[in-house]
């Protein structure tokens, strides 16, 4: 069975990949799951940038051995939000701001407080997710998704992760944390890439080549 490796040890991406990744009916682990420990560090200026990063030091850790072979590809994805008013904050930072062990309900809460006053129209912001594949022969494929939303004025919603429930989404009336899985993974961000990436990847599945 063809294996897709992903650079990640977040469960609540790991259950978005598998869900959206269904249809390839491959077999998607995690970088743990298949036997790699890293701490890789993202010091990338972009999201492309940290997506190549992360997965080519996967590719790079399963290199030479046996479960790395011509039908096994590595994924990393580097996502995070951008606040337009905030010049673009969090961005590539998403994850680590106010440090990467503080809840991200603090984390939101801290910028709900920043946008206080701030009026809906300016209140603008994305979701943004690169993604990057690495083969064993070293080819390297990238594509790049984003959804447009705002900041909402309150954390709603229990589902997703992140900061989900602060970003709201006007069509839909709710917050991405107010979704459903299915409805999520219809519009994400992470979807959207994966959805360009996926072309490729069933081409790779089709050939099994090096």
């Amino acid at each position: 069975m063809y294996k897709i490796i992903f650079a990640t040890g977040n469960q609540g991406k790991m259950r978005e990949i598998r869900a959206i990744l269904q249809d390839t009916e491959a077999e998607i682990l995690s970088m743990k799951e298949a036997g790699v420990y890293l701490a890789i560090e993202e010091d990338g200026t972009t999201f492309m940038e940290n997506a190549i990063i992360k997965a080519k030091a996967v590719a790079q850790a399963l290199a030479g051995k046996e479960e790395f072979g011509a039908d096994c590809v590595v994924l990393a994805d580097d996502s995070g939000l951008e606040i337009d008013c905030l010049g673009g904050e969090p961005g590539v930072y998403s994850a680590r701001y106010l440090g990467e062990e503080t809840p991200f309900a603090v984390k939101s809460q801290d910028f709900l407080r920043r946008l206080a006053g701030v009026a809906d129209e300016k209140r603008t912001a994305r979701f943004v997710c690169a993604i990057a594949a690495v083969w064993p022969d070293g080819e390297t494929v990238t594509t790049l998704g984003t959804i447009e939303g705002r900041i909402g004025h309150e954390l709603k919603g229990d589902n997703g992760f992140g900061y989900d429930p602060i970003f709201y989404l006007p069509e839909y009336g709710c917050t991405a944390a107010e979704l459903t899985d299915e409805e999520k993974n219809a519009i994400s961000h992470r979807s959207r890439a994966l959805e360009q990436m996926k072309p490729e990847l069933m081409k790779r599945m089709s050939r099994k080549q090096i």
